[in-house]
């Protein structure tokens, strides 16, 4: 397809409902935005280990519309090892700048302070498929692995699903790479209804997030 013809395409298109939540649960997770024109217009960027072979799959058909070119492999240097890693981006659209203003200041991703309006299950979902795991047996509840977010986003989140979604969290404190980070911890009173919340919208390879059924080998 020309140039032009991408960019009439790109004037033709409007999120749904849908892919404007799989779009913020992606941005809570590892998902981020990219400018190459000084803010005009923005495309998100998705990758994940090739063991997320079939949540990157089911992202791209959620947004096979604005997506040019279907996943892609490539290999990463690790610090003892290569990782094959899966990935792919939207088009540059500018619908997607109001994400960009939500959830970055200064190049650095932060919690919108709209965060309240932008939750919902399917949201919670998606980032728990991008960025949670289930904590242990002996514990039975949840962990999202947040280390990307400051304290004071954290809190205010951790505000937003209790009084929202009745889900009661606390903050992990975690040393990373010389520094502190935090982790939202779903509390064991909670774990169920989070369980409940989410789970439909749970993809059947990564149930075993959940710990209720064993990952694939």
């Amino acid at each position: 397809m020309r140039s032009k013809e991408i960019e009439e395409l790109k004037n033709k298109i409007n999120l749904s409902e849908r892919q404007r939540s799989i779009i913020v649960g992606t941005l809570l997770g590892d998902g981020h935005l990219e400018t190459t024109n000084k803010g005009k217009t923005y495309r998100l960027k998705i990758t994940h280990s090739i063991k997320q072979r079939e949540y990157i799959e089911w992202l791209y058909n959620e947004f096979k519309n604005i997506v040019r070119t279907p996943p892609q492999r490539k290999l990463k240097n690790g610090v003892s090892k290569i990782y094959e890693e899966y990935w792919f981006n939207t088009y540059s659209l500018g619908s997607l700048r109001f994400y960009a203003q939500q959830f970055y200041v200064d190049g650095e991703k932060i919690i919108p302070k709209i965060i309240g309006k932008l939750l919902s299950p399917l949201v919670i979902a998606v980032w728990f498929m991008d960025d949670g795991s289930y904590k242990s047996n002996r514990h039975k509840t949840y962990i999202i692995h947040t280390l990307s977010f400051k304290k004071k986003d954290l809190q205010l989140l951790s505000e937003v699903l209790e009084r929202k979604f009745w889900i009661k969290t606390k903050l992990h404190k975690q040393y990373y790479k010389s520094s502190i980070k935090w982790r939202l911890y779903i509390l064991s009173e909670s774990a169920d209804k989070f369980k409940n919340l989410i789970e439909p919208y749970v993809l059947s390879s990564l149930k075993y997030k959940l710990g209720n059924i064993m990952p694939k080998e």
